[in-house]
């Protein structure tokens, strides 16, 4: 039996689409609408022609992320600021993102950033990215399945900057352009449907688009899956009539300064195997549990253009997880790639699984002066218990190494996409004892998401590591600020951000040789 998909069908259009971006000290001309930044108390903006009374006559406060459009040629657009009007690059992302959903039938908008630039401590750079993000991934649409566009497409965003700005607004420009079609693309192939896009089409997809970004592709077949020994890779796939692929990303700058490895987790739709998982809105999300190799694969598009000085080596692991009666089953024992063996307690904690494999690959790699990685960052869409405790909107992290996880939280306040530190605590190490195996990949009824990183910690083998648990933050229900519906592509900005700022930690080892000088 063959497995149906449209080999024709691109579901990465975000590589033929994108938004033009045009920096003028004058006020642009030519577009549809025009933001005016409102607070909710204070002075309103000069040659507005309204007053307060009017304005909350019209429902409109000035509160946070509050618009109302006011008709004219061009429109504009009150975009509210809240008591303090905008302070940091994540408000402006946000009220620019406000402004974009507002005037979503104009393909022209524009910004004026001025007023912001002059009175606030503001670097121009980081705020022309934060407009363009906000902009761009607000308007995003996966249209690629649609016989009619869903939305006016942005072609331009116009901003306005005072001419002593313009040389650090380019460099943002730049900068907020290459982020936006990063994510876009981590949401383009987790928002593809599941008989569209599966483990062998993925690899031809990323085989097609990566050279272009300057990046080396190997693609690992079911037969070289299984004389690489990748057990967890090959126990998921079983139940699968698609053969999984193990695909190797590599980026290497001149004269690397350091060499990072990270690893997705590619599901790219998941069942539950003989788990299997109920029928309710969570199942029928399952093609985001790819969401960690489409945010690894979209990440390294971006490094080139980011100038990142490390070697960088992605590990995507990707498989279906089926049912069916050649599937894993509960008690079957796997023997990963370095010889550990896992009771699987479990069908639908799997992904760990195929993780596992990934990190072992990471930890042999020498590629970059015969030397194995730096650091090691995953991930992954891992457990339910992630979002029972952080929600939708914070994903968990976890690490063995302070200054890696210090480094992740510094990207994800760079990227506005949160996270929350958790304990790696060993005392539930425990929990994932296997009286047939040398560990199990289930623990018991409480902190799933710390046993899933006990978990993977098994197979790091003390590398200076984190772990990104993005199984809450995957996608949005409906349209909230720069988050489309569907994938958010999670991830995908945090890791080119911490990429592009990476310096390699201190090793355990390397801190006990010096204290014994």
């Amino acid at each position: 039996m063959s497995v149906v998909i449209d080999s024709a069908f691109d579901p990465v259009p975000s590589l033929t689409r994108g938004t033009s971006v045009s920096l003028t000290s004058e006020p642009p001309t030519g577009h549809g609408a025009q933001a005016v930044f409102v607070t909710s108390e204070g002075d309103l903006p000069a040659g507005l022609g309204l007053d307060r009374a009017a304005l909350a006559a019209a429902g409109f406060t000035g509160a946070a992320k509050q618009t109302l459009v006011l008709p004219g040629a061009p429109l504009t657009v009150l975009v509210g600021t809240g008591k303090l009007g905008i302070e940091t690059d994540a408000e402006l992302r946000d009220a620019v993102a406000a402004f974009a959903r507002a005037a979503r039938e104009c393909g022209r908008i524009a910004v004026d950033l001025g007023e912001l630039l002059a009175e606030g401590d503001w670097d121009a750079g980081v705020a022309a990215q934060a407009a363009i993000e906000g902009a761009a991934l607000a308007r995003y649409r996966y249209n690629a399945l649609k016989s009619e566009p869903t939305t006016v497409e942005l072609e331009e965003l116009s901003l306005q900057v005072p001419a002593e700005f313009t040389e650090e607004a380019e460099q943002g420009v730049a900068r907020g352009l290459v982020l936006s079609r990063t994510a876009a693309i981590a949401r383009d192939v987790a928002n593809t449907p599941p008989r569209h896009l599966n483990a062998d089409k993925f690899g031809e997809i990323i085989d097609e688009i990566a050279p272009e970004f300057g990046l080396e592709v190997e693609i690992f077949d079911l037969k070289q899956v299984e004389d690489m020994g990748l057990g967890g890779l090959l126990g998921v796939n079983a139940g699968s009539i698609a053969e999984p692929r193990m695909i190797k990303i590599s980026y290497r700058p001149a004269d690397p300064e350091g060499h990072l490895a990270l690893i997705g987790k590619g599901i790219m739709y998941d069942s539950g195997g003989i788990s299997l998982k109920p029928s309710n809105a969570m199942h029928a999300a399952m093609k985001f549990d790819m969401m960690g190799a489409g945010a690894v694969f979209a990440a390294m598009t971006s490094f080139a253009e980011l100038g990142v000085k490390s070697a960088v080596t992605g590990w995507l692991m990707c498989t279906d997880n089926m049912p069916s009666g050649s599937a894993m089953k509960l008690g079957d024992v796997l023997t990963m790639r370095g010889g550990k063996t896992v009771e699987v307690k479990n069908t639908d904690a799997e992904g760990r699984l195929v993780m596992a494999d990934g990190l072992v690959l990471a930890t042999e790699d020498s590629s970059v002066a015969n030397q194995r990685p730096d650091a090691i960052v995953d991930i992954a869409t891992l457990t339910g218990a992630a979002m029972a405790a952080l929600g939708t909107r914070t994903a968990a992290m976890l690490a063995n190494n302070d200054q890696v996880a210090a480094q992740l939280e510094a990207a994800a306040e760079a990227s506005d996409e949160n996270i929350w530190r958790l304990p790696l605590d060993h005392r539930y190490r425990e929990q994932l004892k296997s009286n047939v195996a040398d560990l199990s990949n289930m623990g018991g009824q409480y902190a799933g998401a710390i046993l899933a990183a006990l978990f993977l910690n098994e197979f790091v083998d003390g590398t200076p590591w984190g772990h990104l648990d993005i199984a809450g933050t995957m996608q949005a229900e409906s349209d909230d600020l720069w988050r489309s519906v569907g994938s958010t592509g999670f991830g995908a900005r945090l890791l080119a951000e911490f990429a592009a700022s990476f310096e390699a930690p201190e090793r355990a080892d390397d801190a006990a040789d010096a204290s014994a000088e």
